[in-house]
């Protein structure tokens, strides 16, 4: 719901693509910045308080979005000013629940947990923005503050999480213990070109960045098919998401990955040519659905492989992977929509995204030739 209403207000009060690319790399700054530091405390500090910590700053900020916009001294500084604190809280909290969630099942559970994981993220994600966009027409200040109570119950539940496994130990971080998860992810060849396969290919392809700008100007709605078109990924993602779970993948994990990417930038290919909101939906939705397969055989690969005192540390790196794919994405998205067009910047970044699943298959073979998860 709040990246709805950002994206909204944001491009009502600039029109400007650029604008709303700079929402990206604001909330990207932070995990950046931060990368080193959150990933040791995540594993020296209970990860489940961390998580409600995170949750509980997150909902003071989305309180704070909507009295702005209730009282009307909302501007564009001051979005790009709450956005960069959720980017700080989300550089904390991402690590620790990429770390925390394979302490809470078997290890022979993990890739169906991190499926159903993501199936619950989904169903969040095809909420939010259909609520979001609705609850536009009781005030822009609803989402905010319907999202600062959802936050504050996320941080009462995750107060109650009890891991299987005992949570690290705390210890006084040294220079070595720091860069750790950089020295472990470069001598593991699969999970660096698994987590850099997903930074290059969703850095050039993903074009959520550019929705509002495409909901205006070439499909001509209001915030209502906004929240369509935010939604369809996440539909697809949830479908796919379920599947995983009940039929997790266990053979040819390496070529499914590397096929759903370049499935994944065709798709991006077919949103930008699109002059249909229904078809436009459609495509998303296999966007998405491609998406997670990618995501589910990436974040197993990498759950798997690492040892529990050092999935802080490598979490940490992987968020700092997936939010320059994603944050990072949208601000080149914006940039290169500004020089080069909305659709040619669209459609340039699909195809940026096939070419880099081909190269990827090619640079790293023991990632492609890997069949089951889990297993060498």
């Amino acid at each position: 719901m709040i990246g709805v209403a950002v994206g909204w207000q944001m491009y009502g009060l600039t029109h400007s693509t650029f604008a709303l690319g700079m929402v990206g790399l604001v909330q990207f700054l932070p995990l950046l910045l931060l990368n080193l530091v959150v990933g040791h405390v995540a594993d020296r500090v209970s990860r489940k308080s961390i998580l409600a910590v995170c949750q509980a700053v997150q909902s003071l900020i989305a309180v704070s979005l909507g009295v702005a916009t209730l009282f009307r001294v909302l501007h564009p500084e001051g979005l790009f000013c709450a956005v960069a604190l959720i980017g700080v809280a989300r550089a904390f909290e991402s690590p620790s629940t990429q770390a925390l969630s394979p302490t809470l099942v078997e290890e022979s559970l993990i890739p169906q947990a991190i499926a159903w994981s993501s199936s619950a993220n989904q169903t969040a994600s095809i909420l939010g923005p259909a609520l979001g966009g609705l609850f536009f027409f009781a005030g822009a200040q609803t989402p905010y503050l319907t999202s600062a109570a959802l936050f504050l119950c996320a941080s009462a539940l995750s107060s109650t999480i009890r891991p299987w496994r005992q949570a690290p130990q705390n210890s006084a971080p040294t220079a070595s213990s720091i860069f750790l998860g950089i020295h472990y992810i470069r001598n593991h060849k699969r999970i660096l070109g698994a987590i850099s396969l997903d930074l290059f290919a969703v850095l050039l392809g993903g074009a959520t960045a550019l929705l509002p700008a495409f909901t205006r100007d070439i499909l001509h709605t209001g915030p209502w098919g906004l929240g369509l078109l935010r939604l369809s990924p996440a539909l697809g993602a949830l479908t796919m998401s379920v599947v995983l779970a009940h039929w997790p993948i266990k053979h040819h994990a390496g070529t499914r990955m590397f096929a759903a990417v370049i499935v994944f930038g065709l798709a991006t290919v077919a949103f930008a040519l699109s002059r249909s909101l229904w078809l436009s939906m459609f495509i998303l939705a296999v966007l998405g659905s491609a998406d997670v397969v990618s995501v589910v055989v990436r974040s197993s690969l990498v759950q798997l492989e690492t040892p529990d005192e050092m999935r802080g540390r490598v979490s940490a790196v992987n968020s700092l992977f997936i939010g320059t794919s994603n944050q990072l994405g949208e601000f080149e998205s914006g940039v290169t929509a500004s020089f080069m067009g909305l659709i040619p910047a669209t459609i340039f970044g699909g195809a940026g995204s096939v070419a880099i699943a081909i190269l990827w298959m090619c640079f790293f073979p023991d990632l492609r030739k890997l069949d089951q998860l889990g297993k060498d």
